[in-house]
């Protein structure tokens, strides 16, 4: 079993170290049996998409985030095709900015790669905390961080969702404690960084089961679980949770 990952422009969209989220999914996927190869797109390259099996895209900040969408804007097409194929997909923090239809510009909205449904805009307060966020594509809670200054609008009537339906604690796409995230078919977005595989060992699980589905791969009975992944988890889950109580 051979896969690879294509990790777009890790040198300046990994803001809160978010190339642990393919190490860590690497790491997974090589227990069980698969090798992995991990092709790091730079703004200069043209990202190979038609053999990109996982397509990961962290954060930057405002400079880097314009530089990206920069620098895939002519690969639009390319990474259209990927995800019609069924390729998975992850953009975690301001990078999930870059699907859809607009991010905060220099004068309002600036156009983006509108592969997605939904519309950001800036706001004049930024909201930087931790999060717990719930989605019915698995049981467990999702832990993490974000820091946004932005507000996100799905389009009326779309089949575009929301990927997590509320937050215990935290700023949704548009309001405290609202919905967040975004997800259509193998295409996964959240503002949560962490780095967010790395926090939530039941995340990094279900893309696996996705890709294995996309791969036409059997899945195994049992997931491997890295030492202390899941102890980690619940001492933060625990610690997010006391203070969304208080």
């Amino acid at each position: 079993m051979e896969l690879k990952i294509l990790h777009l422009y890790p040198d300046c969209m990994s803001l809160y170290g978010e190339y642990a989220n393919v190490a860590v999914l690497r790491r997974h996927l090589e227990a069980m049996g698969v090798s992995v190869t991990v092709d790091a797109a730079l703004f200069e390259d043209a990202p190979d998409f038609e053999h990109g099996d996982f397509i990961y895209m962290g954060a930057g900040t405002e400079r880097t985030q314009k530089a990206a969408l920069a620098a895939l804007l002519p690969h639009k097409e390319g990474l259209k095709a990927a995800i019609d194929r069924g390729a998975v997909l992850l953009f975690t923090g301001n990078a999930m900015e870059l699907l859809g239809g607009s991010v905060p510009g220099a004068d309002g909205r600036q156009p983006a790669l509108g592969l997605a449904g939904f519309l950001t805009e800036e706001e004049d307060r930024r909201d930087p905390g931790d999060a717990i966020a719930h989605t019915a594509l698995w049981d467990s809670p999702v832990v993490g961080f974000m820091n946004k200054c932005s507000r996100t609008f799905m389009a009326d009537g779309g089949d575009d969702s929301p990927l997590f339906e509320r937050l215990s604690l935290g700023m949704g796409n548009q309001r405290e404690k609202g919905a967040e995230g975004y997800v259509k078919g193998n295409v996964f977005a959240t503002h949560l960084t962490g780095p967010i595989l790395v926090k939530n060992p039941d995340f990094t699980d279900f893309l696996i089961r996705r890709i294995f589905a996309a791969k036409g791969w059997e899945l195994p009975e049992a997931l491997p679980v890295l030492p202390y992944e899941r102890e980690a988890y619940e001492v933060t889950l625990r610690e997010l949770t006391a203070r969304a109580g208080n």
